[in-house]
């Protein structure tokens, strides 16, 4: 949308992430994610830490959930969402701002790391943002996600290696 600020935060997670319902039952997720920028210092020979960067990030619905579940204290993730400024009295009656991350997508980093993918059962509404009504998983998830329900690969031709010369059997 025209003019939201929309950024990519690389971080670390300070805390696990915390998991909560408003009164109307829908959940959020809320966590801080610690960026610290590195520079190579060419006069010391070695890498410097620059200031680090602490930002409150939260997410809804079924999102807040599977984050929730899946992203614990630690771990390198990397968010991409839009800033969000809000305004609050704080407890001596000072006006306050806070700037938040609105995490529209968040996973673990992988360039130190491993990660499995378990894909969620789907639950109705368009980018995990309607409804709540939930409805059943279309199909089983199989072992291979290529294969269709009731195959067998040792009667494809194309799964069993062998030589076929240059010609593309099409």
């Amino acid at each position: 949308m025209a003019g939201e600020t929309v950024i990519t935060v690389v971080g670390n997670l300070t805390a696990d992430p915390e998991l909560r319902y408003t009164q109307n039952g829908l959940p959020v997720a809320n966590f801080t994610i610690a960026s610290t920028p590195r520079n190579f210092d060419r006069a010391a020979n070695e890498w410097k830490d620059g200031d680090a960067l602490f930002l409150r990030a939260s997410v809804w619905r079924e999102f807040a959930e599977h984050v929730a579940g899946s992203l614990t204290k630690g771990m390198r993730v990397i968010a991409q969402g839009r800033l969000r400024q809000r305004s609050y009295q704080d407890r001596e009656g000072n006006q306050r701002t806070a700037i938040e991350l609105e995490v529209d997508e968040i996973g673990p980093s992988l360039r130190y790391a491993t990660a499995q993918v378990t894909r969620a059962a789907s639950t109705g509404g368009a980018g995990g943002a309607g409804g709540g009504q939930s409805r059943p998983a279309q199909q089983q998830v199989s072992e291979e996600p290529w294969s269709t329900p009731g195959s067998s690969t040792s009667a494809d031709a194309w799964s069993t290696p062998g030589s076929f010369g240059d010609d593309t059997p099409f």
